[in-house]
């Protein structure tokens, strides 16, 4: 069978798993009495009266967001309402960050606020803005991006991931923050949106991604040497796909120049990088070494998603066949994930003995397959 006959097959199939399963599972399980959302849900499918990270509930309220899209009937305004007016009340500072941690109960556990929940917060907005209002869900939006300036901003682009001093800059809170202002740069009306996207992009092209492997290690010095330890020499597949998919959404949004041409390159080396070294028996590896040899071959379901998105993106601006076969591949890795006892919920994490890890599902997941799906749907 062809492979966009068999990538139909698989989207029809991960469509009614949405539908049938996920959204009302989570729509009834996955909200407290209050209307906020919650950490994860047992192998049952019931909630678990665990603390709340704050990346959690403007995950789900971008998830919720797109339902509709998919012929899901459920109170999407409902949901989202409820879950904004609980994630302001648990979450909100008085100087208008979120908070990283807060009990099932409402209890702040960390008050400390996080870049990387921040730029979630920002998404979370583009989510609500599509059935609670444009202009006021932007408002929110740019009051929080204003107070991120404030606090983290270090240069054009740059950003450190807290409030304290190390010297450590970190890529992953910057990739979210980017995908954040695309998003508000394609709804918005601000033009600021597309300026902080195109100086991260500008960054990750000139900082981010080495020249002699082509691929992203997650963490530098504020000079931007390799940050010392494990973590200078890591290299996620899971980030080489999802840097590549954003690169790609921003290069479509440029008019043809030096700097698009760029960042396409980039994203396809990225991909290649992911694909060549970051696979293992059809799915996306944990991390890698700076010389790409394994250092964890267990996989989580998050960086099948990221390939999928990437591959399709790399289909539409190539045409090259080989993409459609990487993306057939990890549609049906995300597929396997989600094939569980009890429909709606997903396994996390697979051994590299194949074994699937028997354990709660967490929301933050709900993010990455939704949007792994839709981009499998606008294909």
């Amino acid at each position: 069978m062809p492979d966009l006959e068999i990538l139909a097959v698989l989207r029809e199939r991960l469509e009614r798993s949405l539908v049938q399963s996920a959204y009302p599972l989570w729509a009834t399980a996955g909200i407290d009495a209050r209307g906020g959302f919650v950490e994860r849900l047992d192998t049952n499918g019931y909630p678990l009266a665990a603390d709340v990270r704050a990346r959690v509930p403007p995950r789900q309220l971008f998830s919720y967001s797109l339902a509709s899209d998919f012929g899901w009937t459920g109170d999407i305004a409902t949901l989202l309402r409820n879950g904004l007016r609980e994630f302001e009340a648990r979450y909100r500072r008085p100087d208008g960050l979120y908070r990283t941690l807060v009990a099932f109960d409402g209890t702040v556990r960390d008050d400390s606020a996080l870049l990387y929940d921040q730029a979630f917060a920002l998404l979370g907005l583009t989510g609500t803005a599509r059935l609670l209002g444009y202009a006021e869900q932007e408002r929110r939006a740019l009051e929080l991006r204003d107070a991120i300036a404030a606090a983290y901003r270090t240069g054009r682009g740059e950003f450190r991931s807290d409030h304290s001093t190390h010297d450590v800059r970190e890529i992953n809170p910057h990739m979210h923050l980017l995908e954040a202002c695309l998003a508000w740069a394609e709804i918005g009306g601000d033009s600021t949106w597309q300026q902080w996207a195109d100086e991260i992009v500008d960054l990750a092209l000139r900082r981010f991604i080495s020249s002699k492997t082509g691929a992203l290690t997650e963490a530098f010095t504020s000079t931007w040497s390799a940050a010392p330890g494990p973590l200078g020499r890591r290299v996620e597949p899971g980030h080489q796909f999802e840097w590549a998919w954003l690169l790609l959404r921003w290069a479509a949004r440029q008019p043809r120049s030096l700097q698009q041409a760029n960042a396409r390159r980039a994203a396809l080396d990225l991909i290649e990088v992911g694909e060549l070294f970051g696979v293992r028996d059809g799915f996306a590896v944990n991390a890698l070494l700076d010389d790409f040899t394994m250092s964890e071959p267990d996989a989580r379901l998050w960086p099948q998603t990221e390939r999928l998105k990437a591959a399709l993106s790399a289909a539409a601006l190539t045409s090259e066949p080989r993409y459609l076969t990487m993306a057939v591949s990890a549609a049906s890795a995300l597929a396997a994930f989600l094939d569980t006892r009890v429909a709606g919920l997903w396994f996390d994490r697979r051994l590299a003995s194949g074994e699937w890890v028997i354990e709660p599902a967490p929301a933050s997941s709900f993010y990455h397959i939704v949007g792994a799906i839709h981009a499998l749907k606008r294909r």
